[in-house]
């Protein structure tokens, strides 16, 4: 029963205009979940809003904005009225901004004053950039600078300590092909480009020129710049660990039927997110677990019974100690009578010394739970996001904890960021 829950989303989008990753993330639950008191809990938080109590606000501040159109100093967010598979993507990485333009068929990289420093483009995607030098001959010698690259559909992106850019993006169709054993299309590739944008190779399932990826959900910079790339299936999750020079060095499978269970007694388990750490050779697994119950008209529905997060060790396979993860809970009254809700936070990212982000969206931005692996601490903060931001977002945590964001108004893109040293009680 899809109806409903497609139902559901599109009154979301049409009343609020709300962020694209936070509504999959809730579009994904319900129909995981099978649970439509689910969804009408998340609309109630969004129509109603929920207080905040005693958390604390993280400070945001704004850095500088992109005007929306297909420019090379603009973001082409044009399509999301008509299509919202948008895979804009964010990362921050030592004070410089890199934005893969899913529709814009270009990468550009920002300093945080807002200037343009290079744009990798497809030259018939993309106009050809006006205000910047035509390609770069030797090292250094250009300050602002253009390369042509045939970008199909760059997506999801990171960079490592060396400025190596690595996106997500597609084959020709010709080079397509479907894994019938684990229900995939496998039309995904890894680019990869140097400090300066220039192409160096791509990456496949077996590594430098290797097969497509299936669906590439995630792409994590970890130590000694190793690179992990998350794919979804049908049939689960593959992980795919490589070294600098592009050489596979773990795979990784997560099937349904081998999700870690906990020991209270649920029907099934849902994966959320699955994260790589940027400091060890560790997988962070995001997991909601769920329950049958039967209401009082006897009709049986899926309830959230509890969330953990598990940590993996990539190289022998073996988990540590999972990490409970409390529900957010909000109270509404309903004919005089308070009644508490309580639904999964989503993982937003982990940063160094195994310290996991989980956000869940309230009214006026996004309440922030940080817990620690190996430690029963829990912090919590507030992120603000205005009610006219949310026609797109995009988030990135540095390996530091500095928590980056891409917020789309109808007529313009935020660049901002919240630095976390109040809620994490370190210096950054």
């Amino acid at each position: 029963m899809l109806f409903p829950f497609i139902i559901v989303y599109c009154i979301l989008l049409k009343h609020i205009n709300g962020s694209l990753t936070i509504f999959h993330s809730l579009f994904t639950l319900g129909i995981m979940a099978k649970n439509s008191i689910l969804l009408a809990a998340a609309v109630l938080i969004f129509f109603t809003g929920c207080s905040r109590g005693r958390i604390s606000s993280v400070t945001r501040m704004d850095l500088f904005t992109l005007e929306i159109g297909p420019l090379e100093d603009q973001i082409n967010l044009y399509e999301l009225a008509v299509n919202r598979s948008n895979r804009t993507s964010l990362a921050m990485r030592d004070g410089l901004f890199y934005i893969s333009d899913t529709a814009g068929g270009k990468i550009v990289r920002y300093n945080s004053y807002g200037d343009l420093l290079f744009v990798i483009y497809n030259e018939e995607i993309c106009p050809p950039p006006i205000t910047l030098r035509r390609g770069i001959d030797e090292e250094g010698l250009a300050t602002r600078w253009s390369i042509n690259y045939p970008l199909k559909e760059p997506g999801v992106i990171t960079v490592d300590s060396r400025k190596h850019i690595y996106t997500a993006d597609k084959v020709d169709d010709e080079k397509r092909s479907n894994d019938t054993e684990d229900g995939a299309l496998l039309d995904n590739i890894v680019l990869h480009f140097d400090e300066y944008g220039r192409f160096v190779n791509f990456l496949g399932q077996e590594g430098i020129g290797g097969r497509p990826f299936p669906r590439i959900m995630g792409i994590y910079a970890s130590c000694d710049d190793e690179i992990a790339v998350v794919c979804l299936m049908v049939s689960g999750w593959n992980i795919y660990w490589f070294n600098a020079d592009g050489t596979l060095l773990y795979l990784v499978h997560l099937r349904k039927d081998s999700i870690p269970m906990p020991q209270a007694d649920v029907d099934y388990a849902s994966v959320d997110t699955v994260a790589a750490a940027p400091d060890a050779r560790r997988l962070f697994f995001k997991i909601d677990y769920y329950r049958n119950v039967i209401d009082e008209n006897n009709n049986s529905m899926a309830v959230p019974d509890n969330s953990a997060i598990w940590v993996m060790n990539v190289e022998t396979g073996a988990y540590y100690e999972p990490v409970t993860v409390p529900f957010f809970e909000y109270t509404t009254t309903e004919n005089d009578k308070k009644i508490t809700q309580k639904l999964p936070y989503a993982m937003l990212g982990v940063i160094k010394d195994s310290h996991v982000f989980l956000y869940f969206p309230v009214d006026g931005g996004y309440s922030l739970l940080v817990l620690t692996a190996g430690s029963k601490e829990q912090r919590r903060g507030f992120i603000q996001v205005k009610n006219d931001e949310l026609e797109y977002n995009a988030f990135n945590l540095s390996n530091e904890g500095i928590l980056s964001g891409l917020l789309a108004t109808e007529w313009e893109a935020r660049l901002v960021w919240w630095r976390t040293e109040r809620l994490m009680g370190v210096n950054l």
